[in-house]
């Protein structure tokens, strides 16, 4: 949300994606009109993401799920691992 992101960014901020997930994921956003995508005159080619207006009209909920998941996405990975651990000692 703080501009425009380089392929290679993208890709190093969201470790362990594969390079042809993140390529399948973003040609389907920009379908869906929320990320348009930038090619920049330069050699070698570089490739910029931005959001679009339609996907800035989203961000007060991408900031509640972003809260979201500080707030839960730990605590469920590891309960969810707990829940597994019980169910095989009872």
């Amino acid at each position: 949300m703080n501009g425009g992101v380089r392929f290679g960014a993208l890709r190093r901020a969201l470790v362990p994606i594969t390079q042809h997930m993140l390529t399948a994921q973003l040609r389907e956003l920009e379908r869906d009109g929320l990320v348009a995508r930038k090619v920049l005159a330069e050699k070698p080619l570089q490739v910029e993401y931005g959001l679009t207006n339609s996907a800035w009209g989203l961000t007060p909920a991408f900031r509640e799920l972003l809260a979201w998941s500080k707030l839960y996405g730990p605590r469920r990975h590891a309960e969810a691992g707990e829940t597994t651990l019980g169910a095989g000692l009872a």
